[in-house]
């Protein structure tokens, strides 16, 4: 029973940290109607974003997200506006393969720039808190009250901004928010820029809670896309509701 009481929390924490790269990918998914599968290479960027935040400057956990959420959705931002949104025309398959194939780009452009070394963060060795024949790392704990955190932000964000109202109402209705006064175009670039910061938020969490090298966010890819199938494609709940049924599988 402790053994599998100890799988429960690991697979918990895993898919609280899923969740986040599952959010941007159904969120880019429900404004954007096409499947972007750059959210490999966003997690990714993410990773390197944080750590150079945290490695290199001595920046703090905290802050480092923000350098990891900054460079991932304005990479993100770009490659949207530059190489994606002009093959749309062709249709959302067509968009999907090109995002795959920006994946292998970016993560060589990575491999080329830092090699294939396991990367670590600076942070302090600390030993795991035992309770009640449970065993958790502080850097999980931090990594889960993080993820909340953005989470929770979020969702404030969406329910309670103009600018998140608007992105609600092209996700609903493309038609009738450029009736109501939304541009359309503008909103779509919001939303990958959100959805690749998270997938990068995520990216970084994951090396806090592993190492990173330019295959972090590929490894997860599949994961993140069974969540956001599970959960519902287009329900930013369900994206969370999926990423812990696959973290706890």
């Amino acid at each position: 029973m402790d053994t599998v009481l100890q799988a429960a929390l690991n697979g918990l924490v895993s898919g609280t940290i899923l969740a986040l790269p599952a959010i941007g990918f159904t969120a880019m998914f429900a404004v954007l109607r096409y499947p972007n599968f750059a959210v490999a290479a966003f997690a990714t960027l993410g990773a390197y974003g944080g750590w150079m935040a945290n490695a290199w400057l001595g920046w703090p956990v905290g802050a480092a997200l923000g350098a990891a959420f900054a460079l991932a959705g304005l990479v993100g931002a770009c490659i949207e506006r530059v190489a994606l949104e002009p093959l749309r025309p062709a249709g959302p398959l067509t968009v999907a393969i090109a995002a795959i194939a920006l994946n292998v780009v970016i993560e060589n452009i990575l491999r080329f720039s830092f090699g294939n070394d396991l990367r670590g963060y600076d942070l302090p060795l600390a030993r795991d808190v035992h309770v009640a024949g449970l065993r958790i790392a502080p850097q999980q704990i931090e990594n889960l009250v993080l993820a909340l955190a953005v989470m929770a932000a979020l969702f404030g964000f969406l329910a309670f901004t103009r600018i998140g109202k608007a992105m609600r109402a092209t996700a609903d209705n493309p038609d009738l928010a450029r009736l109501k006064g939304i541009e359309p175009r503008q909103v779509e670039l919001l939303a990958v820029l959100v959805g690749a910061g998270l997938c990068g938020v995520g990216g970084m969490l994951l090396g806090l809670d592993t190492s990173v090298d330019p295959l972090t966010g590929f490894r997860i890819v599949l994961s993140v896309f069974a969540a956001a199938v599970v959960g519902g494609l287009g329900s930013i709940p369900g994206a969370v509701a999926g990423a812990l049924v696959i973290g706890l599988a």
